[in-house]
């Protein structure tokens, strides 16, 4: 069950110097679906706490729903931008239970126009560079992933032609991503790929590319959950598109060949295995290209319930 599972590829859908084939397969989990971080802070759900310390924040679901939390989610508030540094599924009624992140903006601790320090309020982005997840989930490393930040904000800037820093924080890498020149360019993008998932019950991921090399894939235990979180993730991939646009220069999609392979190596490494949580479990799994992360929810008889891949280089 480690690998591929029964997959099926459909694609390649190429917009621009994006291109995404989507996985299909069999739900894992049947029935009621988790509720996503960002439905669960917009409907009152969960709350997510500051703590004082930077790489580690409080999270409590206090509804009667499952709520699932993807590494890569961007909270935005607090003290300090961050972003999740590990998936968790937080049971209803969870009490306060404490989450990794990392900083995504190393400039501020301190209050930000009118929101609040003590709570974050939003996580409607998720992290849109490679480079800042391996810094996260691969090398664990608060200061690598300022420098990646850094280095994708001037990426964007140089590519919509305008410093894309927020004036209210500049080192924020959500403010960058809700610029709205950055959102222009990435709109291009979502508008053409958006609705390729539509009218498909059997969709359960997606790989990306970037100008015709694979960056990443994710896949989930069930189609419905992957609807959810397919907005945020395609508007990430595209955003990561725009940092990455050579004008003027051509390339070939990658064949579904490659991708496979990709899918196929991620998963062939030794594992390692580590607990999240009382019910979560990350496995990591390295090779000498790629790495590929899974969740494991025990209270599912240790069901899958999100695979992670994403090419080292």
């Amino acid at each position: 069950s480690q690998g591929k599972d029964d997959y099926r590829l459909e694609g390649p859908f190429t917009q621009g110097n994006l291109t995404v084939f989507l996985i299909h397969g069999k739900d894992k989990i049947k029935g009621e679906t988790f509720i996503t971080l960002q439905e669960a802070l917009v409907q009152k759900k969960v709350i997510v706490r500051e703590t004082r310390s930077v790489n580690e924040l409080s999270i409590e679901n206090i509804s009667s729903q499952e709520v699932y939390v993807q590494s890569g989610d961007i909270v935005k508030g607090g003290q300090q931008d961050r972003m999740m540094a590990v998936d968790l599924i937080l049971p209803p009624r969870s009490g306060r239970i404490p989450i990794a992140a990392f900083c995504v903006e190393n400039g501020r601790w301190s209050q930000r126009g009118s929101e609040q320090v003590t709570v974050f309020n939003s996580s409607a982005n998720v992290v849109a560079s490679r480079e800042v997840k391996l810094a996260a989930k691969m090398k664990g490393s608060q200061g690598e992933v300022w420098r990646e930040v850094s280095v994708a904000q001037d990426k964007l800037s140089a590519n919509v032609g305008t410093r894309v820093n927020g004036n209210a924080s500049p080192t924020s890498f959500q403010l960058a991503l809700e610029n709205k020149d950055v959102q222009a360019n990435a709109d291009g993008y979502i508008k053409t790929l958006a609705n390729i998932v539509d009218g498909k019950p059997d969709v359960i991921g997606y790989v990306f590319a970037i100008n015709g090399k694979v960056n990443s894939a994710d896949v989930y235990a069930s189609s419905a959950l992957f609807k959810k979180l397919w907005p945020k993730l395609l508007k990430a991939s595209a955003i990561e598109a725009v940092a990455e646009l050579h004008r003027g220069e051509k390339f070939d999609a990658p064949k579904p060949s490659d991708v496979k392979g990709f899918l196929d190596d991620s998963s062939k490494g030794p594992e390692k295995q580590k607990d999240v949580s009382g019910r979560v479990q990350m496995v990591t799994r390295e090779t000498e290209e790629n790495v590929f992360f899974e969740t494991r929810d025990r209270a599912k008889s240790d069901t899958w319930v999100h695979r992670n891949y994403i090419k080292k280089n």
